[in-house]
């Protein structure tokens, strides 16, 4: 099965498991639940997320954990040719995007070496860290020169094998 073929598949799963609302917010706060209990998140001063569709772990609880914490939140903003930066979250400067998807107004970058770490989103993800995305390859290619920590929080379904291409990069570590 290709890439593809496995993402179209694992979207399908997503949406499906979401429509059970309760099991999703269970889901849901017991990841956030080790998120915040990892070293990483108890040392972070800036923390980078993704704002969730709602068939993904649902980044709204943990943006709002991290400001409680006083934590900088950080997200992404994506531009033409594979390029995105991350910046300072602010839930009153956002705008839809040509996918749907909300990002900031704001151009104004945090440095990658500012983060202190990032929670990575993906739709199927290896048992070594490899994950299958959207398709675009923007965490890929940001990630590929980033030292720091990454976590992303999968449910456990979503682990499977898959080829590997050279340019993926494999996140850190993965909660379930």
């Amino acid at each position: 099965m290709t890439k593809n073929e496995q993402r179209k598949k694992m979207i399908l799963k997503l949406k499906k498991f979401s429509k059970n609302i309760l099991q999703k917010n269970k889901a849901d706060a017991l990841l956030l639940e080790k998120l915040i209990s990892t070293t990483s998140y108890q040392n972070a001063k800036v923390v980078a997320t993704y704002l969730s569709t709602a068939n993904e772990f649902n980044t709204n609880l943990f943006i709002s954990q991290a400001i409680k914490d006083k934590k900088t939140v950080v997200i992404p903003k994506t531009y033409p040719k594979g390029k995105m930066i991350f910046v300072k979250y602010d839930k009153n400067h956002l705008q839809k995007t040509s996918f749907g998807l909300l990002e900031p107004t704001s151009d104004i970058e945090v440095k990658k070496s500012n983060i202190d770490f990032i929670h990575v989103p993906g739709v199927v993800f290896s048992p070594d860290g490899y994950r299958i995305g959207y398709g675009a390859g923007y965490f890929d290619r940001y990630l590929a020169d980033y030292t720091g920590e990454t976590i992303s929080t999968i449910y456990p379904f979503q682990l499977q094998h898959f080829p590997k291409d050279s340019f993926d990069i494999p996140v850190k570590k993965l909660l379930q």
